[in-house]
């Protein structure tokens, strides 16, 4: 059970990690609508969550690119 609930707290912090992205992307004028968690990376007693950045457009791409090195648009 004690597994179970660190599993889970394991989880959730992912899944705040990724809330917490999106929500600085959208600040940034950037949405990456494939931002999600990893689904493999849920299987097992033991989850490793990972953020799966997914799939976006060059334009996106370059957006995303531009915020990262601060250019204002």
């Amino acid at each position: 059970m004690v597994e179970r609930s660190r599993a889970a707290r394991t989880v959730k912090d992912a899944e705040e990690a990724r809330d917490e992205l999106r929500a600085a992307l959208k600040g940034a004028g950037v949405t990456l609508p494939s931002l999600a968690l990893d689904g493999v990376s849920l299987v097992g007693d033991f989850p490793r969550p990972l953020v799966d950045l997914g799939r976006c457009t060059p334009e996106t791409a370059r957006r995303l690119a531009g915020a990262l090195r601060g250019d204002v648009r």
